[in-house]
């Protein structure tokens, strides 16, 4: 077709609706237009890493969120991290996804992997960011079968970005601290989809129907009211997520009779 033959570049959308006029078979999917972009680096950020505990283990005992055992059992499976103070953030970050791969070492796959902030490394400053992983997460970012070579390489230079967290058939979950007495209510709280991180958390006592009370983050993903008088129950607790400002509303979530040490499920959670 003479009219192609030009000495000026056409514009790429024009070029598309020609070759579409020349050859209908050919397929105009907008999608594939968004697959550079979607593959981009750009999401992603800088930080370093390092490994502590076992080879094949979940980190510390629990670490400073609180999770207790329950970081080497599923949904957590020991994928897990300490963070450094930029993204523990004062034990605000607990419960925190982040994606996090690497490349700078031969026995690196690239291939990302998933982890959740259950403890703190506050001695982790050399970096802006800086991941403490344990070492089955450490260890998921090598190449099959070169798990040690990649855990012997000191600290790695890894990229890494934030995600929501998504616990399948999973409902936040409160934990009732073994402090806890008539007057006095503190709970871990755990399983967030979305941000994984909580803002605020309010609880409401059975006798008020209208009065929402500010809960005060006690130490890492455990909540405190500190009332000074006897509290009714069943308790009502309100969770809004750190970043997003969702909020979610678990109802009745503590029974009356409820006792320290035990765990109550709520059958709310995050729409992420």
């Amino acid at each position: 077709m003479a009219f192609l033959q030009s000495s000026f570049p056409l514009p790429l959308t024009l070029l598309i609706a020609l070759s579409l006029l020349i050859n209908p078979s050919f397929g105009f999917y907008p999608k594939l237009l968004n697959t550079s972009l979607e593959a981009s680096e750009t999401d992603w950020s800088p930080a370093g890493a390092t490994w502590y505990g076992s080879a094949n283990g979940a980190g510390s005992d629990g670490g400073a969120c609180g999770y207790g055992t329950a970081v080497e059992q599923s949904p957590f499976s020991a994928m897990v991290s300490a963070g450094g103070p930029s993204i523990y953030k004062s034990g605000k970050g607990c419960g925190a996804c982040y994606e996090v791969k690497c490349s700078t070492n031969a026995a690196c796959s690239g291939n990302p992997v998933t982890v959740v902030l259950t403890d703190e490394c506050p001695g982790c400053v050399s970096e802006s960011v800086h991941f403490d992983l344990s070492g089955t997460a450490f260890g998921a970012m090598a190449n099959s079968g070169q798990a040690d070579q990649l855990r012997n390489a000191g600290v790695l230079q890894i990229q890494y970005r934030k995600v929501e967290c998504n616990y399948p058939g999973k409902t936040v979950a409160f934990n009732v601290d073994a402090g806890s007495n008539p007057n006095y209510f503190a709970t871990l709280i755990e399983y967030e989809d979305g941000d994984g991180e909580l803002g605020s958390v309010q609880l409401k006592q059975a006798l008020d129907s209208e009065s929402w009370q500010s809960m005060q983050q006690s130490w890492g993903a455990v909540w405190k009211l500190d009332s000074g008088s006897a509290l009714q129950a069943p308790f009502s607790i309100k969770l809004t997520s750190l970043e997003s400002d969702k909020i979610i509303v678990a109802n009745g979530v503590i029974p009356a009779g409820w006792q320290p040490g035990k765990t109550y499920r709520s059958v709310v959670n995050f729409d992420g």
